[in-house]
C-alpha cells in the first residue's frame, strides 16, 4: 500500500479543545526555555561533543525541543544515525519547526534568516542556542556567515543549514545552493543530508510547514491546534567531499533527501 502525500483538512472539530491544554503547557515550557537559556546555555554554551559523547547542554537542548514538539502534537522519530560532531547537516526546509525537529535529535548551530533575530522571544532563544543569522541577498553577509560556520565546525560544533535558501510549499523541494557547502570543505568536516518528513496515519503531510502566503504567527497557531502526527528525521548517507564540485555535493544531497521524502510502498 502506497503512502500518499496529502494536505491537512481545515475542518477539525477537536482543534479548540487542543488549545485548552496545549496553550498552558506551552507557556510553562517557554518559562523553562528562558531558564535554560539564561542559566545553562549562557554558562556552558561553548561545550562540544567529545569522543562521541554529548555535553550536558546539548542533551538539555534536545530534551527541551522534544518537549516542545510534543506540545504541538508532534512525535519526533529518528531514522538512521547522525554523524559525530563536527559535521555539516543539510536539510529540507518547511517552516520554523524544522529547527526544533532537528534539535530534538542533535544540537547544532543553525544558519537562519536575520529577521528571526528580531522576533519576540524566538529570536532570543535562537541566539542563545548559537544560531548564525544571515541577511538574505547579501553576499557580504553570506561571506561572514560562512566564516563563522567554519570557525564553529573547527571548534568541534555541528552546524545545520537549509540549502534551499527558503521554505518550500506543498512538498516541493527547491534547488540547493552550492556555495554553502564550501564551509564544510574549508573546515574539513563531513556533510550529512537530513530529510525532515511529517506523517499522519501512514500518509505524508505536505503542508505541515508554511502554506503559501502564511506568516509565522498563522503557522504557529495552526500547528499548535493540529492533530497529532509523526515528525521523522532521516539521517542519510554522508556526501563525499568534492573540492572541484560543490554543485555536485549540493545536487547529491538534494537527491538523497528527495528520495527519503518520496512516498514508499
Amino acid at each position: 500500500m502506497s503512502i500518499d502525500a496529502v494536505s491537512t483538512p481545515d475542518r477539525d472539530l477537536l482543534r479548540p479543545l487542543r488549545y485548552l491544554w496545549r496553550v498552558p503547557l506551552l507557556l510553562v515550557h517557554i518559562v523553562l526555555g528562558i531558564m535554560l537559556c539564561g542559566f545553562i546555555l549562557t554558562w556552558r554554551r561553548h561545550d562540544v561533543m567529545k569522543n562521541g559523547r554529548e555535553p550536558f547542554t546539548h542533551r538539555m537542548i534536545r530534551a527541551w525541543s522534544t518537549g516542545l514538539m510534543r506540545i504541538f502534537g508532534l512525535r519526533s522519530v529518528r531514522v538512521g544515525q547522525p554523524l559525530r560532531d563536527p559535521v555539516l547537516f543539510v536539510a529540507n526546509h518547511t517552516s520554523w519547526i524544522d529547527i526544533e525537529l532537528l534539535h530534538s535529535q542533535r544540537a547544532a548551530c543553525f544558519v537562519a534568516k536575520a529577521e528571526i533575530a528580531s522576533w519576540p522571544l524566538v529570536g532570543w532563544l535562537a541566539a542563545s542556542g548559537g544560531t548564525i543569522f544571515h541577511r538574505r541577498g547579501s553576499n557580504h553577509s553570506l561571506a561572514a556567515v560562512m566564516q563563522v560556520m567554519v570557525e564553529r565546525m573547527r571548534a568541534g560544533r555541528a552546524v545545520a543549514v537549509f540549502p534551499e535558501g527558503g521554505t518550500g510549499h506543498n512538498g516541493v523541494l527547491k534547488v540547493f545552493h552550492a556555495r554553502i557547502f564550501q564551509a564544510a570543505l574549508d573546515a574539513d568536516v563531513p556533510v550529512q543530508p537530513v530529510a525532515l518528513r511529517f506523517v499522519r496515519d501512514g500518509k505524508r503531510q505536505i503542508d505541515a510547514g508554511f502554506r503559501d502566503s502564511e506568516n509565522f504567527l498563522q503557522n504557529f497557531l495552526r500547528m499548535l491546534g493540529g492533530a497529532p502526527m509523526d515528525a521523522e528525521v532521516h539521517f542519510l548517507e554522508p556526501v563525499p567531499a568534492s573540492p572541484e564540485g560543490r554543485r555536485r555535493m549540493a545536487d547529491l544531497s538534494r537527491e538523497r533527501i528527495a528520495a527519503a521524502l518520496e512516498d514508499r510502498a
